[in-house]
């Protein structure tokens, strides 16, 4: 009999957790399980899914970039009705799935202000006569701005998980460099290898972006100071001969756009986020881009030279330590939050620029969705 897995997902501000949830979903389905992929957050078109179901909760945000307070996407703060209502649809349709593995992405190590749904959740499978395997699926780097109160509290919330999938390679980045408390989960932690949107082992083909800068800052949300900035940067740096490629995400303001398409002058090329990407990025001179997991796993496996900008605020510390880490392992240049200027951007450029190729680095392990099913397997087998 086909085995069931529910996974909950749930994106605040840009799209890059539905996204990594969805290709490890569409492993799962490949590997023969059956997959209900329930998100919380802001639909999104043009999601991958073949042969993945797809449940729509009533969705929610980030209140703001601080990513510290929730809202419904018109912006209305949520009330006492919308939380009960989410949780009440959320566990009728676990009722009524009655799923042999229960996932769900980054909580109990993040996503903590869904607790009011999560919580009732994780007490209705550990109360059905047959409990689903509970599994918590998370990245590389975790907030390490957590007060040791909440992350006790994770730590007591994990004590009903089976296992943690840890999707990175822990020959680049530790889970423990960001998680205090690795010590009290790591009886029940697998690393799986990151989880890549394209194969690495195919090398992408053609010839388009032979040569260029090609600078991306995800969906948007966030990133226009990075795009802004690059414009400016190009002419001190090593490569302003080059053509610059910035690709526009879908969440950028429109007068961003505007702005970016005026100021663009010959050898500058603004353009919507492409699908071709991995084959951008094997073509190009150099990679400037945030740092997000989906975009920095793609830039280990295919770019030449990278520079990172990372998204960061005193609270949201996730990409500021991913960049950090991969710095000092010497793999890319960087410009931390908070300094980011066409000055510091052109310097980082230049690093990159003297510094070794990416691709004299062993390769990075990026099987984590091949290796996600194969441990639901183990954890199923009679």
């Amino acid at each position: 009999m086909t085995k069931r897995v529910f996974f909950y997902v749930q994106h605040l501000l840009g799209i890059g957790h539905l996204r990594r949830a969805a290709v490890l979903a569409r492993a799962m389905a490949a590997g023969g399980f059956d997959v209900l992929l329930v998100s919380g957050g802001a639909p999104s078109d043009g999601l991958a899914l073949d042969g993945v179901r797809f449940h729509q909760l009533p969705p929610l945000r980030a209140a703001d970039a601080r990513l510290k307070d929730l809202a419904q996407l018109d912006g209305t703060p949520l009330d006492d009705a919308f939380r009960a209502e989410r949780a009440r649809r959320l566990l009728d349709l676990f009722g009524a799935e009655q799923p042999d593995v229960l996932m769900t992405e980054q909580f109990p190590f993040g996503r903590t202000r869904l607790r009011f749904e999560l919580m009732p959740l994780l007490e209705a499978a550990q109360d059905r006569p047959s409990p689903p395997w509970i599994v918590s699926s998370v990245r590389d780097v975790v907030r390490r701005s957590a007060s040791p109160a909440r992350v006790d509290e994770m730590v007591a919330t994990f004590e009903a998980f089976d296992a943690l999938l840890i999707h990175a390679d822990p020959a680049l980045v530790r889970f423990e460099e960001s998680f205090t408390a690795w010590h009290d989960v790591k009886a029940r932690a697998l690393y799986t290898g990151y989880v890549a949107e394209s194969d690495p082992a195919r090398a992408p083909h053609g010839d388009v972006g032979k040569g260029e800068v090609i600078v991306s800052a995800g969906g948007g949300a966030v990133g226009a100071p990075l795009l802004h900035a690059a414009l400016k940067a190009r002419p001190m740096t090593p490569l302003a001969d080059r053509r610059w490629r910035l690709l526009v995400g879908p969440n950028l303001p429109a007068a961003d756009q505007t702005a970016l398409a005026e100021a663009a002058g010959q050898g500058i090329v603004v353009e919507p986020v492409r699908g071709d990407f991995p084959t951008l990025l094997r073509n190009a001179a150099l990679s400037i881009s945030q740092a997000g997991y989906n975009t920095v796993i793609e830039t280990l496996c295919h770019a030449d030279r990278a520079v990172l900008v990372p998204f960061g605020t005193a609270r949201e510390t996730e990409q500021a330590d991913r960049a950090r880490l991969l710095v000092a392992r010497g793999m890319v240049a960087s410009v931390p939050p908070d300094t980011l200027s066409p000055a510091t951007l052109a310097a980082a450029v230049a690093a990159a620029w003297a510094g070794p190729s990416i691709r004299s680095f062993p390769p990075v392990d990026a099987r984590g969705g091949p290796a996600t099913v194969a441990a639901l397997q183990q954890m199923l087998a009679p």
